[in-house]
């Protein structure tokens, strides 16, 4: 015991001279290290740098060509206090992340769950629902914006046959807009949300189900108490993602109304490039992106805490 007490730890230059310890540190240590540091690199060029740089423009006066002048707060406090535009454009923001926080998770969870009990031509059915993820965001528009006219549209053909009340332009009236953009866009969005959510219900073991049936589970049951529990984590993880996407909504918005009519469907993605590209208000619009990352993390943050207490995300 006296021994024990009186043994100092070992000095760096004692370890250094140990070639076990030498070895260890260079598995252990070094090596994983340089391994990461390509990708550490390139994080700290394409985002740290850029971010930081974007948070120092935003207390500035630059308008994107002559040299940017330090200002402070000043863009901050025109963004909170007198920007109604900007106003409008976080309440829009919120209407679009309520929407896409209930119809695509409640479309892509049906039919994930009628997809897999299929057995027969699934993958078929599948790749049908996905298709409309990977087309291009100029084209779906462009599709939509045809089939939404008032004069050759989907409402025009039914008003031909005398189902009238359906040719308005859903794209040009205020109380319609934002909402038939959201729902352009989530006809292109359910179907990587169904992907995911297919794929974690195939993972969940056949066992369970078996179980389920033995104590007498009738079909909802079945999916209530073990495929929900299943599937919780990306759903969990997938809500997080879309509250953030939500607040980076921009190109239907913009390739379809521009914001308008009357700024309706302006959000702040399309605020913050008016402001940035047309205006030539960069140091204004950094102002918008980094209240934009605020949102983002805010959102984190709630998921962070949950997690926290518990939450299987």
């Amino acid at each position: 015991m006296a021994l024990l007490a009186n043994k100092r730890p070992a000095t760096f230059a004692e370890r250094l001279s140990d070639p076990g310890w030498r070895n260890r540190c260079l598995r252990n240590v070094i090596v994983p290290w340089l391994f990461i540091l390509p990708l550490l690199l390139i994080h700290v060029v394409v985002v740290a740098v850029p971010a930081v740089q974007g948070v120092y423009m935003s207390l500035t006066d630059w308008t994107g060509f002559r040299e940017a002048n330090f200002i402070g707060l000043e863009n901050y406090r025109v963004l909170f206090f007198e920007d109604e535009a900007f106003a409008e454009g976080i309440r829009n923001n919120l209407s679009w992340m309520s929407f896409f926080l209930t119809v695509p998770f409640i479309l892509a969870l049906f039919c994930s769950s009628v997809l897999a009990q299929i057995k027969r031509f699934g993958m078929v059915y599948r790749s049908l629902l996905f298709i409309p993820y990977v087309l291009a965001s100029v084209v779906t528009a462009t599709i939509w914006r045809n089939l939404l006219s008032p004069r050759k549209g989907i409402g025009a053909a039914l008003a031909d046959i005398g189902i009238a009340g359906l040719d308005i332009p859903w794209l040009g009236r205020q109380e319609t807009a934002l909402m038939s953009i959201a729902f352009i866009d989530n006809w292109h969005f359910w179907g990587f949300l169904m992907i995911l959510f297919l794929a974690a219900m195939q993972a969940i073991p056949p066992a369970l189900y078996d179980a389920a049936k033995i104590d007498g589970a009738n079909r909802w049951q079945e999916w209530r108490h073990v495929t929900l529990p299943g599937i919780r984590p990306i759903v969990l993880f997938m809500f997080m993602m879309v509250a953030i996407w939500s607040f980076l909504a921009w190109d239907y918005i913009w390739i379809l109304t521009q914001g308008g009519p009357a700024g309706s469907s302006d959000v702040i993605a399309t605020h913050l490039y008016r402001n940035a590209f047309l205006r030539s208000l960069s140091g204004y619009g950094a102002a918008q992106g980094v209240v934009i990352s605020i949102f983002a993390g805010f959102i984190i943050m709630i998921f962070v805490m949950l997690r926290r207490r518990g939450w299987d995300i």
